[in-house]
């Protein structure tokens, strides 16, 4: 079973003449010898570095107190989620199931060997508890695919304790400083070797130019999507809290892009994608808006008087709850090993590095970008006065439904535009938030409010009181009454200081 923790951490370039007096540190008591650990570390990447150029490690080691697999994941410099799971001959199916949307159907091999002496320190407080380890690494590198050669270096490291504060860092790197130990210029050990054997280096992502042409802008937020949803990918499969959500986000900003930059980017060749797109958020939301909906009714059923809890009410919306996560994270895990999935994947690598641009793809990003934004607001303007033309009931419940998703889209667009249009796309986009989720409370009250109808309806047939779940609806009904009372000033406002 792998185990999955939060490393924050330093390196340091050392040049072998050991570790520094860090007594002087705030906070550090003592500095604890713990010894010295021989270290036997084998990477494995594809033959074209793809996890090293995402900046993903996957190592296998022994030797030390974690031997194993491990799967290093960025999550911001210095930062990084390790998964371990424990030694092996063959990778655990778990670590490949983490680094498949970056491996896909390649084969992983071995590609460099590192054999490390390190001696550890322990930096505690007045009671012993630990700040930091801190460690000087002697490291020996082999490469073993797609070139040879060896490498050595010393460095030190820091790494700070579980749940510590990252200031603390801070403080050892000053002190650090003051003894002439730099910050190493590789992120991690492996990036080093691979820089000092002879072959082949990963192929790191571009800074490149600023954007200059409306299609240079389109194409960075369509990178950025698409870099999302891969990196998602393990936090979905690792069931963090925002994982989905963030990961569903992702797919539905790319695919409003294509839609709403339709002159920039080809349709011909951007439709069957975003149709896959549709196909992917749907599979994400299984599950999902059940849960959110779940959540919802369970906590205004908790702000009910138990005197009026007439029934098993909270019984039957818990069965209700868990009826619809049954099975859907297996669906969801089965999704993501799919070939379909990682055809999308591979096929929206393919749009990335060949863009399918139009004439207009060359014009001004202040032109281009600000007339699809525009056309966007119309279409947002036109939904929300004709709802609001429609009186209370399911003609209105839908037309403001669909306002909110042309929102979301105007959202997306001024998020793309914002780099080149500046303040004006941030105006619209701050708005189109505001609206967005003021329609999305409209609308998840509508949802409860169907799901308490069919509720009541099972209780009934169960013979039993149906009368908190009367009451319920008809507090949802005061809700969706409010935002619809509040949208024609919120758009009045909206409207007044729309910048397009």
């Amino acid at each position: 079973m792998a185990d999955a923790k939060r490393e924050i951490e330093r390196k340091y370039e050392s040049d072998d003449s050991g570790l520094p007096d860090l007594t002087g540190v705030a906070g550090v008591a003592n500095v604890v010898d713990k010894g010295t650990a021989e270290l036997d570390a084998t990477y494995h990447d594809t033959s074209d570095l793809r996890l090293a150029s995402a900046r993903v490690t996957l190592r296998h080691r022994s030797g030390g107190s974690d031997a194993g697999w491990h799967l290093k994941l960025p999550v911001a410099p210095g930062v990084r989620d390790e998964i371990h799971a424990p030694l092996s001959d063959t990778l655990p199916d778990e670590l490949a199931a983490l680094a498949r949307s970056r491996v896909r159907e390649g084969r992983l091999v071995p590609v460099v060997r590192l054999r490390t002496t390190r001696d550890v320190r322990h930096l505690v407080d007045a009671d012993g508890t630990l700040l930091a380890e801190v460690s000087v690494d002697r490291v020996r590198a082999d490469r073993l695919f797609g070139g040879k050669g060896r490498a050595q270096w010393t460095e030190i490291e820091v790494e700070l304790a579980d749940g510590g504060d990252p200031a603390f860092l801070d403080q050892v790197e000053k002190r650090l400083g003051k003894a002439g130990v730099r910050p190493s210029k590789s992120a991690s050990k492996l990036a080093r070797a691979l820089a000092e054997t002879k072959g082949g280096k990963p192929r790191l992502p571009k800074t490149g130019a600023a954007p200059v042409t409306a299609g240079d802008h389109v194409m960075a937020y369509v990178r950025a999507q698409r870099d999302a949803i891969v990196a998602l990918d393990p936090a979905v499969r690792l069931d963090t809290e925002e994982g989905v959500h963030d990961m569903r986000v992702a797919t539905r900003r790319l695919r409003s892009t294509f839609r709403t930059f339709a002159k920039v980017l080809d349709r011909e060749v951007t439709d069957p994608v975003a149709d896959e797109l549709k196909w992917l958020a749907g599979e994400l939301g299984v599950g999902r808006d059940q849960e959110v909906l779940a959540d919802r009714l369970l906590a205004d059923l908790a702000d009910v008087p138990p005197a009026l809890v007439d029934g098993p009410v909270h019984d039957r919306l818990h069965r209700w709850a868990e009826a619809g996560e049954r099975g859907s994270r297996s669906r969801l895990l089965g999704v993501l090993d799919s070939r379909r999935y990682l055809a999308l994947l591979d096929t929206l690598d393919a749009v990335a590095a060949a863009p399918p641009l139009l004439k207009a793809a060359a014009g001004d990003p202040a032109e281009v970008l600000a007339k699809a934004v525009r056309k966007d607001f119309a279409k947002v303007t036109d939904l929300i006065e004709t709802a609001m033309a429609q009186p209370p009931g399911h003609d209105r419940d839908l037309g403001l439904h669909e306002a909110r998703k042309k929102a979301k889209r105007t959202r997306y667009a001024a998020e793309t535009a914002r780099p080149a249009l500046g303040r004006p796309a941030k105006t619209l986009l701050t708005s189109m938030k505001s609206l967005q989720s003021m329609l999305g409370e409209h609308q998840d009250s509508v949802m409860a409010r169907e799901t308490l109808r069919e509720l009541s309806a099972v209780a009934h047939a169960a013979e039993e009181s149906t009368f908190t779940y009367g009451l319920l609806y008809g507090r949802e009904e005061q809700r969706a009454a409010a935002v619809e009372a509040g949208v024609p000033q919120a758009w009045k406002r909206i409207r007044a200081k729309a910048p397009v």
